[in-house]
């Protein structure tokens, strides 16, 4: 429900909750910064704990409401996810390179990712909006989902959190070359497996976008472990080979100037890349969620088929406990009926003597 919300609304306009985070994130670090990664370590753990804390709450308050609890978890999901936001981006920078607006696409570049774009042409710009969606199609869609599906409303916020702060402080900057690691290297942990499902779902979503799988899996399997980043060089070597074109070579941010390697065999993208990469990403997100709510359910019934049982041995061990008093009750009752039966005869032969004793 959370998926259908975030494809039929987007992103909210205003009073977006993770903006609201990033707000207090930011007001957090200015009391807690300084230049080492033990000050970016207790940062990251306030900064991400605070959100899980809330997640474990709102589960625990919404245990036995079923109706609350789904509310509550696909209003979660809306505000994490943002794949029609990536995907009406993309589509918007392919507008302005088809119109070969140039100009228009510099501006619109920022929206995706910080590079420098005042000296991108258009092939470059394709790229840069290429690879930007290929990332963020696991760490806005698919990355998640899967937490969402593994730990619930705690993995929903947690994650989201820990990416967030990765795109405040996670960049190598001098002023968080040290105190942004402990978010970063989080991060990197949480999209680890992610990643890699991200680069699964876009090989076999590959003809959707006019490649072949095969072609993309082969591309995925030789490059993937090419670039800088564990999780980035999954998504990106995926959708070189289902798109059939070269990503990679030189990123200029603001104020450094980075050199990766090429991913893929194909020429330079193009808007129409930059259409079929935005299919890619809706394909997989479809696929995420498909598999997250699968997975949620499979949890869901265990979780019910525990609480049965832990039901069923506690009403156990209130009938035994039953039988266990009714067993003793009725042999107390037995103990005292043999009492007085043995009284009984013994003022019997008690009477039966004394008249013996007086015919003597």
């Amino acid at each position: 429900m959370g998926y259908a919300l975030d494809a039929a609304l987007g992103d909210p306009r205003r009073f977006h909750p993770v903006a609201g985070f990033g707000q207090a994130a930011a007001a957090l670090e200015r009391r807690l910064y300084a230049p080492r990664r033990r000050a970016g370590a207790v940062f990251a753990v306030a900064a991400v704990g605070v959100p899980v804390l809330a997640g474990v709450g709102a589960a625990a308050l919404t245990r036995r409401r079923p109706v609350a609890r789904a509310a509550v978890v696909a209003t979660a999901t809306w505000a994490v996810l943002g794949g029609r936001t990536l995907r009406h981006e993309a589509a918007v920078m392919a507008g302005h390179l088809e119109d070969h607006d140039l100009a228009a696409a510099r501006g619109r570049l920022n929206h995706l990712c910080g590079r420098d774009p005042s000296a991108l042409d258009a092939p470059e710009l394709a790229r840069a909006t290429v690879e930007s969606v290929a990332e963020n199609t696991s760490d806005a869609v698919v990355a998640p989902l899967f937490w969402g599906a593994l730990a619930g409303l705690p993995g929903l916020l947690g994650y989201r959190a820990a990416n967030t702060l990765d795109a405040m402080v996670g960049h190598r900057s001098t002023r968080y070359a040290r105190f942004g690691t402990p978010a970063a290297r989080l991060d990197d942990a949480l999209n680890l497996l992610p990643s890699r499902l991200t680069g699964v779902l876009t090989v076999a979503a590959a003809p959707l976008a006019g490649g072949r799988v095969g072609e993309a899996l082969r591309v995925w399997r030789r490059d993937r472990n090419d670039h800088p980043s564990p999780n980035a060089g999954q998504c990106e070597a995926a959708t070189a080979g289902a798109l059939g074109v070269r990503l990679g070579g030189r990123n200029v941010y603001f104020g450094r100037t980075e050199s990766r390697p090429f991913l893929g065999d194909g020429p330079r993208p193009s808007a129409a890349q930059v259409r079929g990469a935005a299919r890619l990403s809706g394909a997989v997100g479809v696929a995420a969620a498909l598999l997250a709510g699968g997975v949620a359910l499979a949890r869901s019934r265990a979780a019910g088929l525990s609480a049965a049982r832990a039901a069923g041995l506690s009403a156990a061990r209130a009938a035994g406990l039953s039988a266990a008093r009714a067993a003793g009750l009725s042999a107390a009752r037995a103990s005292a009926g043999a009492r007085t039966l043995r009284s009984r005869a013994a003022l019997r032969t008690a009477r039966t003597n004394g008249r013996d004793g007086g015919t003597r």
